[in-house]
């Protein structure tokens, strides 16, 4: 069996907003029941089948890198940021200032070379992320459910992401406690697999390239597998910390 390859998403959002919560639900289908705060970084992986039904169906690896929103680390966080396939941008539906905050964390990473010190925010055109050969982005709500409830109290109106609506990305809203949130056939789970394509996509099968990361040949899910190559493993969580 040949070597699975991976692809790396790096999930950006307030600290607060349901980041740890959200990439354990997408890896394991099912709620974390206790999360802590994020201290760096902490990766999960999810196991996602590429064009699944077609004929160009293959197996990828897809590691989610949830870097702490804390800005006590902000002048180092760069370092998880290399390289980067693609962007969860997530926000809390009940928060609107982490909503707004969205432009912040999508400047951060892509400004990441800046050598400017005192670096706070730099306006970022939207027309490139537009095409099928810019970084993939997706947008994702949390606490859908406390938004809902606020709604119908009318103490809340929620407006949509000028963000997504900017970078043409798509948006989806979830509870982070409900498995059904990101169900198989749901609106949520079709457009979380068109993202983790479009990573792939980008990745191994276009020109495009990624934030400091050379192109590698794409892998072809009937290969044989190298003379004394080991057998892939499951990629466990791993753990960064910045102390």
């Amino acid at each position: 069996m040949a070597a699975i390859e991976k692809v790396k998403v790096v999930v950006l959002g307030d600290s607060g907003v349901g980041k740890t919560s959200l990439t354990y639900l997408i890896a394991h289908n099912k709620p974390l029941l206790s999360p802590g705060w994020t201290v760096g970084c902490s990766v999960e992986v999810k196991l996602h089948r590429y064009k699944e039904g077609t004929q160009a169906q293959n197996t990828f690896f897809v590691e989610l890198w949830d870097v702490g929103g804390s800005n006590n680390h902000r002048n180092t966080r760069n370092v998880f940021y290399q390289p980067t396939h693609g962007i969860i941008l997530v926000h809390d539906l009940t928060n609107r200032k982490s909503q707004i905050n969205l432009q912040k964390w999508l400047s951060e990473i892509l400004n990441q070379d800046s050598t400017n010190p005192n670096y706070q925010h730099v306006d970022v055109d939207p027309e490139q992320f537009l095409g099928s050969t810019q970084i993939p982005i997706l947008v994702i709500g949390t606490k859908y459910d406390l938004a809902e409830e606020k709604q119908r109290k009318n103490q809340y109106r929620r407006l949509a992401s000028s963000i997504a609506e900017q970078c043409g990305a798509d948006e989806i809203f979830v509870n982070c406690y409900q498995a059904r949130s990101l169900a198989p056939g749901t609106t949520n789970s079709v457009k979380l697999t068109r993202f983790f394509d479009k990573v792939i996509e980008r990745r191994y099968y276009s020109r495009a390239g990624s934030f400091a990361d050379k192109r590698r040949p794409a892998p072809h899910a009937l290969a044989s597998p190298a003379a004394g190559a080991r057998p892939p493993q499951y990629l466990s969580p791993r753990f960064y910390h910045m102390d």
